[in-house]
């Protein structure tokens, strides 16, 4: 995956100072790296021993493995992509892949050993669906590059399948609780509807022999129960047979019950004003004897209809109680089923509880205010924020705003690395660490265990210690108690700044949301810089494949001047983004265009754009539409065919096509370029960033 593009290199380097540093005074006791692997057979165990590692910890280090990172080649972090559009690339990102492992490694300062301690932890996380009623299964998309990395590195698929931890989001236990709420609101107006007595009336002879068959099963029933259990056993079975499943025997709080399926809801108003009946008949006598009771439970969300029956006096005076002091039959009806609904939706929040799973850690994380680091970790975070939290906000800045609540520290230690020269040049390290696993502590440790969440985010947080050391840190200040490295002066300016994507150096600040100068001070990253004025940008898609970035600029050229386009950059072979020296040619161009499309004449045939246009085929419109396409969720392979989608292009291509080939595709229709142009506001004033020299410029 291309954000772990810097772990080879400072892994490696790390690894053998620590071994060698190690190895001189211990000899070493294991081979593998003290990584502990967690999944749901000892989540709940790792996870009381992660929540005391955490609270005592100075900092958390954090990585994630996800199933891919792009879900189109057009959807790779580019140079001519604007930060609202890097952060919807992003947002794409992770809502269509899915974490197949987190690591979480806290780490302490030991004033005593002069040494970090710390605890890395590797959990196995699957999106697995554990409320059968909460919708359609969880899909994601698996990018081959991603999963062929992850092989490579041994990654064990089974075992996060099999093994790996369920969760539900903040928002997703919200919608749970919600509708058990409402299943259970249902239920109760069911009750009272009961309770009144409004019994459902017969309407015609079909609800009467309803009614009456109902009635002499029920009578079977009851008759079988009061001969033996036995043979109430063998009247229900042959009662099941006889309707095909409608009716089975269950127990309900050790009180033998008909479980009624297969019904509609006018049918089992019909069979409760049958148990009323039942319920009725006869002396006071019978009504403690054998008590018909239409009880609704809840089971994993989903309503499960009961006659049940009793006929002791512990049930008589449990259930009778209010009966016999007002006189009413109908309030047992109530107490029962209040009982039974409370109960079943106590049953429901545990089950809903249970299913929180791994959002337990991020719980912990979020509760316990702890300095977060990551590195190159905006993709990470945005993943924590939609997989544990809710929907990623729209915008950025809406993400930061929310996000801060929840992390309001966190620190990219690729931003650490290169705020400074030397930093980067560091080989050895000068801060010791020590790893402890199941109270064992370890010195000697290899990098065996490389690209595993868990291991990632151990060096993670290694290379953060050496970074804060080299800043200028002293560890020892406030010991014993904890750093408060969230507040260091040395730190503050690194603190709650990500770069927003993988690639190139736009810099969100998460307090504000907005975009921050990229402070480069390291030699080697100091490139020339051009200039991108995003409002002179244009995207042209779908013209002839056979073109190059340097052909589209030459025919460019030589209608709008020699020096009328900066750069072209081909976003794929179906599209590229051109560079206007001036605002203005933006607007001639979709005009020039648009009159080009709409007319046949021999002008036209021979015009210098010709090559470009293709006889109308060609599309082109303002940036404001690439940052549509890239809002879509559509993301076909070439960009071209999701701009189509977006735009609404690809039906009216397929109709002229059937009517013939360059007639009806031009009449009376406005361009997709002039058509988002006009409409476009949001694009009036200059938005300037510096962005390196790009790869297709100048061809």
């Amino acid at each position: 995956m291309s954000k772990k593009q810097w772990l080879p290199r400072l892994s490696r380097a790390l690894s053998r100072a620590y071994s060698s540093s190690s190895a001189s005074s211990s000899s070493p006791s294991s081979t593998s790296f003290p990584l502990k692997h967690v999944t749901k057979s000892n989540f709940e165990s790792a996870l009381a021993e992660l929540r005391a590692h955490v609270r005592a910890a100075d900092f958390v280090a954090i990585d994630l493995e996800m199933t891919g990172v792009i879900s189109a080649p057009w959807r790779e972090s580019f140079e001519f992509d604007r930060f609202d559009v890097r952060y919807l690339k992003v947002k794409d990102s992770v809502e269509k892949f899915a974490v197949v492992q987190f690591g979480v490694c806290p780490f302490r300062w030991d004033s005593q050993r002069q040494s970090f301690i710390a605890h890395p932890h590797n959990f196995f996380v699957f999106p697995r669906e554990e409320l059968l009623s909460s919708g359609p299964s969880p899909e994601f998309l698996c990018q081959t590059s991603s999963l062929d990395f992850l092989a490579k590195y041994q990654f064990d698929f089974n075992t996060c399948i099999r093994e790996g931890i369920s969760y539900l989001s903040r928002g997703e236990e919200d919608e749970a609780l919600r509708r058990l709420t409402l299943h259970c609101k249902r239920l109760s107006d069911l009750s009272k509807e009961s309770e009144d007595g409004e019994g459902t009336t017969l309407l015609n002879i079909t609800d009467v022999l309803f009614s009456k068959r109902m009635k002499d099963k029920l009578s079977e029933w009851r008759s079988g129960l009061l001969h033996s259990t036995r043979n109430a056993t063998s009247q229900c079975h042959d009662m099941s047979k006889g309707s095909k499943q409608q009716f089975q025997t269950v127990f309900f709080k050790m009180r033998p019950a008909v479980s009624l399926n297969g019904f509609t809801s006018h049918q089992l108003n019909l069979i409760r004003m049958v148990c009323f009946c039942f319920m009725l008949e006869g002396s006071p006598r019978n009504i403690s004897k054998i008590l018909y009771s239409f009880v609704p439970v809840v089971k994993t969300l989903v309503q499960e209809q009961l006659v049940v029956y009793t006929d002791t006096e512990s049930d008589k005076a449990l259930l009778l109680k209010t009966c016999l002091r007002d006189k009413s039959t109908s309030l047992v009806l109530y107490i029962m089923q209040t009982e039974v609904k409370n109960e079943s939706h106590r049953d429901a929040e545990k089950k809903i509880k249970a299913a929180i799973g791994f959002r337990h850690v991020i719980d912990l994380l979020s509760s316990e205010k702890k300095l977060i680091v990551g590195h190159n970790c905006f993709l990470d975070i945005a993943h924590v924020y939609s997989k544990f939290l809710g929907p990623l906000p729209c915008t950025a800045e809406e993400f930061a705003s929310s996000l801060n609540k929840h992390f309001p520290y966190i620190v990219d230690t690729k931003i650490l690395l290169n705020s400074s020269d030397d930093l980067t040049r560091v080989v050895a390290p000068s801060v010791k660490v020590e790893v402890e696993m199941d109270d064992t502590r370890s010195t000697d440790w290899n990098s065996g265990a490389k690209h595993e969440a868990g291991f990632d985010a151990f060096m993670t947080g290694c290379i953060f210690a050496q970074a804060c050391h080299h800043l200028g840190v002293n560890f020892n200040q406030h010991s014993p108690s904890p750093l408060n490295l969230a507040l260091n002066e040395n730190l503050q300016k690194h603190i709650n700044r990500l770069y927003l994507s993988w690639f190139n150096w736009n810099i969100i600040d998460l307090i504000t949301g907005k975009q921050v100068d990229a402070v480069v001070s390291n030699s080697s990253l100091s490139k020339r810089f051009s200039k991108i004025v995003f409002e002179n940008v244009v995207l042209i898609w779908r013209f002839p494949s056979k073109l190059k970035a340097r052909e589209i600029k030459e025919c460019l050229c030589k209608v709008f001047g020699p020096t009328s386009v900066a750069s072209v950059f081909r976003v794929d072979e179906s599209a590229v983004l051109v560079h206007f020296s001036k605002p203005e040619f933006v607007s001639d161009f979709l005009l020039l265009k648009e009159t080009l499309d709409g007319s046949n004449d021999v002008i036209s045939a021979v015009h210098p754009l010709s090559g470009i246009l293709e006889r109308g085929k060609t599309c082109a419109a303002n940036y404001e539409a690439y940052k549509e396409i890239c809002r879509s969720p559509v993301s076909m392979a070439l960009l071209a065919d999701s701009a189509d989608d977006v735009f609404g292009l690809g039906r009216r291509r397929k109709t002229a096509v059937l009517v013939g080939e360059g007639e009806s595709w031009n009449e009376g229709r406005t361009s997709v370029g002039e058509e988002v142009y006009k409409s476009s506001s949001s694009c009036s004033s200059r938005d300037v960033v510096e962005v390196e020299e790009m790869r297709a410029t100048h061809m």
